[in-house]
């Protein structure tokens, strides 16, 4: 049995924010293979329901949502509670940055980095923890966090500052709002992109980053997915507060490969 198919969420609702392409979008595959009930949100509606994730005959919801805006952040989960009557699972996946030079990068530039990447997420955990303190058996948030907020990230400065606040965030919310709620990070290395030279440069480029990884190869959404349904499950239920790196086995440092001759 997959580690997809070894999680039951049959009569579950989950939010996933920014979850019609990229890994949002594997997320929201995972749980509705997992029998969860999910909504889905983005700034623009998709130009066809057929754009949103679908498993076993069954579609993700959506709603139009800027989640950078904290009315719309509580629009988009009172939208979950008023269509499924609950909220179990948030996953607060929304994110991202193109590469700009901290030095001439624009003080908005900034400011709206660090708004999607961490002001959003707290923005959508605060009003969905308002629904799961209520609830008898509370709920689950998860932040997909990033690398880049745990080591430097030349060329988005902003980016990695903004994830490496929200991986502080979490730890705060966990005791914040325990026990009823439990908050969690699953922090992605290199993810593997589903159209190739876009981020890591051309398709060579993309396998040599790729063989620079422990296990041989970037992640896949799917990956990220199975981090995902483990934290929010019942089998991650004493963990809250942590960051599960789903990397490949990291890293390896530079000094390495230039001890090696490599580069």
């Amino acid at each position: 049995m997959s580690a997809m198919q070894s999680h039951d969420y049959a009569g579950r609702v989950v939010v996933i924010t920014g979850g019609t392409r990229g890994i949002g979008a594997g997320i929201a595959h995972a749980f509705l293979r997992a029998g969860a009930d999910v909504l889905v949100c983005g700034r623009t509606v998709p130009a066809d329901d057929r754009q949103l994730p679908e498993a076993d005959g069954r579609r993700a919801g959506f709603f139009v949502a800027d989640v950078r805006d904290p009315d719309q952040a509580g629009r988009l989960i009172a939208a979950a509670t008023d269509r499924f009557g609950r909220l179990d699972v948030l996953i607060c996946n929304a994110g991202g940055s193109p590469e700009a030079a901290a030095a001439t990068a624009s003080p908005r530039y900034h400011a709206k980095i660090i708004e999607l990447n961490l002001l959003a997420p707290l923005h959508c955990s605060q009003a969905a923890n308002a629904t799961m303190q209520d609830q008898e058996d509370g709920g689950s948030i998860v932040m997909i966090g990033s690398v880049s907020g745990t080591r430097p990230s030349p060329g988005t400065a902003a980016y990695g500052a903004a994830k490496a606040g929200l991986h502080h965030l979490v730890r705060t919310l966990a005791i914040e709002w325990a026990p009823k709620v439990r908050v969690n990070t699953v922090v992605p290395g290199f993810v593997a992109e589903e159209v190739p030279s876009g981020h890591y440069g051309s398709p060579d480029a993309a396998a040599a980053i790729a063989r620079t990884v422990p296990l041989q190869r970037m992640a896949t959404p799917a990956d990220v997915a199975a981090a995902c349904l483990f934290l929010a499950s019942a089998g991650a239920g004493y963990i809250s507060g942590a960051e599960l790196l789903i990397h490949g086995g990291g890293e390896p440092p530079g000094f390495l490969a230039v001890a090696h001759g490599s580069v």
